[in-house]
């Protein structure tokens, strides 16, 4: 029972619950931006090289020639699959700029909050007690 209460303490802290949603908010966005390398930025790359489409370029590493990477994989010749290497890397890349650039807008706003201003703390009780002694025997003194 004890260990139980300690997991529920553990899983029920703010960190892993952060930590849980950023890995399947990452998690989409990683299908997003593999969606957005393989159907809008290799597609007019690969045009531009002569119709290639990267993620069919390999290399047969068997005796039997292929025509695509489909009809290798599907007969089971080893082949080293550059192209999808080359997705993958830019894949990357694409994430990558993407944290860095959220990382700096989030510092920029966290620097703004910290050269914001803050307002005098109120003064105790005690000090605004005796401020209005002193200004009401001001007062009759006058």
């Amino acid at each position: 029972m004890k260990m139980l209460k300690e997991f529920k303490d553990f899983a029920m802290k703010g960190n892993v619950v952060d930590m849980a949603v950023g890995i399947i908010i990452g998690g989409a966005f990683g299908k997003i931006v593999s969606s957005l390398v393989n159907d809008v930025i290799m597609p007019p790359i690969g045009t531009l090289l002569g119709g290639v489409n990267f993620s069919d370029l390999f290399i047969n590493l068997g005796n039997v020639p292929y025509d695509t990477l489909i009809l290798a994989q599907e007969a089971g010749a080893p082949t080293l699959n550059y192209g999808a290497f080359i997705n993958t890397v830019i894949n990357f890349l694409i994430v990558a700029f993407s944290i860095f650039m959220m990382i700096k807008v989030m510092n920029a706003t966290k620097k703004k909050e910290a050269e914001a201003p803050k307002a005098p703390p109120a003064p105790p009780k005690e000090e605004v007690l005796l401020t209005e002694i002193r200004d009401l025997l001001k007062k009759n003194r006058a």
